[in-house]
């Protein structure tokens, strides 16, 4: 049987990478880690110019290639319908598909001027205008999801795709101070310490301390 393999980048710094991440460990699929060298220049580069829908994150099991996060959450949910990283309801499946890709093709506000770091914390730090409504929204998707399916979780009992999708969110509300109201909070909370969250966040710890130009979204 061929080599399941997972290609990564930065753990401190890349969303992208931690939502394919989570969803293989979500499956329970066995894999291997391959991790893009981000001290080398040319794979500096390369990592510059990665966009949600190219390359990293990228599995490979048993033959079959698969990038794109949202490729990789779809065909995850085919190959482990027991994981149930879909809901189970088709009206609240359809939702979570919604909320998800929202997430994969949106918020370009909030990931510049938020951008993902794992190791960084402000106490307070101001948020340019063109990122509120995109805060305001993630607000709302947020406590619509709770209050529909009764969390804890976004659809239910259950961490589902659209929990993955939204974590590194959590992270970057912790990181920047982002005001929520308590019920947001609990959520928030309830994603940063989920262990899957913690494994991740102590590889991002081994990661070197100031890499400035991959502090952007990819």
């Amino acid at each position: 049987m061929a080599e399941t393999t997972l290609t990564i980048s930065s753990k401190n710094y890349s969303s992208w990478s931690l939502r394919g991440w989570l969803l293989c460990k979500m499956a329970g699929l066995e894999f291997t880690e391959l991790r893009v060298n981000i001290d080398d220049p040319g794979a500096r580069r390369e990592l510059l110019l990665l966009s949600p829908s190219v390359l990293v994150p990228r599995l490979s099991h048993k033959g079959v290639t698969v990038w794109d996060t949202l490729a990789i959450a779809e065909y995850l949910a085919e190959i482990k319908p027991k994981a149930a990283l879909l809901p189970k309801d088709i009206a609240a499946r359809a939702h979570c598909r919604a909320v998800s890709g929202e997430m994969h093709s949106s918020f370009h506000n909030l990931r510049s001027a938020l951008p993902m770091n794992l190791k960084a914390h402000h106490e307070t730090f101001k948020i340019f205008a063109g990122a509120r409504p995109d805060i305001e929204r993630i607000r709302t998707i947020w406590s619509e999801c709770l209050a529909a399916y009764g969390g804890p979780y976004l659809f239910g009992a259950h961490p589902t795709v659209a929990d993955a999708m939204y974590a590194p969110v959590c992270s970057r509300f912790r990181t920047y101070a982002v005001e929520l109201s308590p019920e947001l909070t609990a959520y928030r909370d309830l994603i940063l310490d989920w262990p899957l969250i913690k494994e991740w966040a102590e590889g991002a710890r081994t990661e070197a301390d100031e890499i400035i130009e991959l502090e952007v979204e990819f």
